[in-house]
C-alpha cells in the first residue's frame, strides 16, 4: 500500500468513526431520493448493489451520509457505485436491516461507529465502509462475473422468444406531431456519462438540429445542457415536473398487461400523452419509435449496453434491447465514451507553435505597413545627411 493510500485511509476512518448528525431523507428508491435530499443530510435507502447513476446523483447532491438497509455490493458482479461515494469522502454505512427504513423523513438522526441512532435511541446496527473495504469486496465481485454471465445468457434466451414480436412483428407506433422522416433523431438516456457526452455533441446538434427524445431523467439532462426536448418517453417516474411542462410530445410507455405506469401522473398534472404499448424497456421503444417513423440516422446517448449496465438496472437479461438494436441495424450510432474520444488537450509544442506564428504575423504587418515603411525612410535620410557633414 502507497504512503498516499495508507494516509488517504487514515483520515477517511478518523472522519467516519466521528458520529455525524443531520436530517435524514428517506426513500426505497435513490433515483427519487436524489432529487430532493439537500447538502450535508443523510440519504436513507434500499439498493442492494448500489449502481453508478445512483451514486453519481448521491454525490452531485452533496450528501453527508447514506444509510443503506441493504449492502452496497452484495458481491454478485463488480458494481462501481460505493466507490464513487466513497470516493467524495461520504460517510457509508451498509447492511442496517430494513428498520432504518422506518425513520420519519426530515428528522434528525445520527450515525456513530455504524450504529444509527433516532431520538437518541439505537434503531440499527450497520456496518461502516471505507475504500478500503469496498475495494477488497468489489475484488472479490469480480471472481463472481463468469457465473453471472452465465445466467444473463441464459435469462436473454429464454426472454427471447417472449419478445420476439420486436423484431418479427409489427408494433403500433403512436401518432406523433413531429414527422421523422429523413432526419436525425438524438435520444438521450440517464445512462453512464450521458452528461459528459451530451455536452460533447452540443456542435452535432447545432449543425443538424436532430430530433431531440429524453428517456425519462434524459429529458432533465437535455435540459441542464441547453437543449429542448421535442419528444419524452418513458414511466416518468424520474422525470421532473418542470421538464415535463416544456411543451414536449409525452408518450407513456405501456406494457402488455395493460399498465401505463405514468399515465396517472400525466393526468394529475393536467397534460396530454399517447401511449406506445411494447415490450422492452423505455429506451428500447424510443429507438422503435424513431426507426419505423423513418428517421435517417439515430444518435442514442447514455444508453445500456454492458453486462454491468443492464445489472445495474436490475435487469436478469437484455432479450428486448438486443432484438431492438438487431432491428434498428445501421442508422444506430451509439455516442457512449464520446466524449473520451474527443477529449481536448493541448500539447505544449503546440501552444509555442501558435504563439511563435502570432509574433511573426505581427512582425510581417508591421514590416509591410505604409507607417513603418515612412519611418524607415526617415530614419535613412536622417543618416545619409549625417554621413554627408562628416564626409564633407
Amino acid at each position: 500500500m502507497s504512503p498516499s493510500r495508507v494516509s488517504r485511509s487514515r483520515l477517511q476512518s478518523v472522519k467516519h468513526n466521528t458520529p455525524f448528525e443531520a436530517i435524514a431523507r428517506v426513500d426505497r428508491r435513490t433515483k427519487n431520493l436524489v432529487q430532493r435530499v439537500g447538502p450535508g443530510e443523510i440519504a436513507v435507502i434500499d439498493h442492494e448493489d448500489l449502481d453508478r447513476t445512483a451514486a453519481e446523483g448521491l454525490v452531485r447532491a452533496k450528501v453527508g451520509a447514506v444509510v443503506n438497509a441493504s449492502c452496497f455490493i452484495s458481491g454478485r458482479y463488480p458494481n462501481m457505485g460505493a466507490l464513487l461515494v466513497a470516493s467524495a469522502g461520504i460517510l457509508m454505512v451498509d447492511s442496517c436491516g430494513s428498520s432504518v427504513m422506518s425513520i420519519p423523513e426530515g428528522s434528525v438522526v445520527r450515525v456513530a461507529q455504524g450504529v444509527v441512532y433516532l431520538d437518541g435511541k439505537p434503531i440499527a446496527h450497520g456496518q461502516v465502509q471505507e475504500l478500503d473495504t469496498l475495494e477488497e469486496q468489489l475484488s472479490l465481485a469480480k471472481r463472481s462475473i463468469g457465473d453471472e454471465l452465465e445466467k444473463f445468457a441464459e435469462n436473454t434466451l429464454e426472454y427471447m422468444n417472449q419478445e420476439r414480436d420486436l423484431i418479427l412483428e409489427g408494433v403500433k407506433m403512436p401518432s406523433t406531431r413531429i414527422r421523422f422522416e429523413g432526419r436525425h433523431v438524438l435520444i438521450v438516456v440517464r445512462g453512464y456519462d450521458y452528461l459528459q457526452d451530451l455536452q460533447t455533441l452540443g456542435s452535432y446538434a447545432r449543425d443538424f438540429k436532430p430530433i431531440i427524445i429524453g428517456v425519462d431523467g434524459g429529458a432533465d439532462a437535455l435540459i441542464e445542457c441547453g437543449h429542448v426536448p421535442d419528444i419524452i418517453i418513458g414511466d416518468f417516474d424520474s422525470v421532473s415536473d418542470k421538464a415535463l411542462k416544456y411543451g414536449a410530445e409525452l408518450i407513456v410507455h405501456g406494457y402488455d398487461d395493460g399498465r401505463a405506469p405514468g399515465a396517472d401522473r400525466l393526468e394529475q398534472l393536467g397534460l396530454g400523452f399517447v401511449v406506445f404499448q411494447a415490450k422492452g424497456t423505455s429506451e428500447d421503444i424510443a429507438m422503435l419509435l424513431a426507426h419505423e417513423l423513418g428517421a435517417e440516422l439515430i444518435v442514442a446517448v447514455g444508453s445500456h449496453a454492458s453486462l454491468v449496465e443492464f445489472l445495474d438496472k436490475g435487469r436478469a437479461g437484455m432479450a428486448s434491447t438486443f432484438l431492438t438494436r438487431l432491428r434498428v441495424g445501421p442508422i444506430l450510432v451509439d455516442a457512449k465514451g464520446v466524449n473520451k474520444l474527443y477529449e481536448v488537450r493541448v500539447r505544449k509544442g503546440d501552444l509555442a507553435m501558435l504563439v511563435g506564428a502570432a509574433l511573426v504575423a505581427m512582425i510581417v504587418s508591421i514590416l509591410i505597413s505604409q507607417l513603418f515603411r515612412l519611418f524607415l525612410h526617415g530614419r535613412w535620410l536622417e543618416f545619409t545627411d549625417f554621413w554627408d557633414r562628416l564626409i564633407g
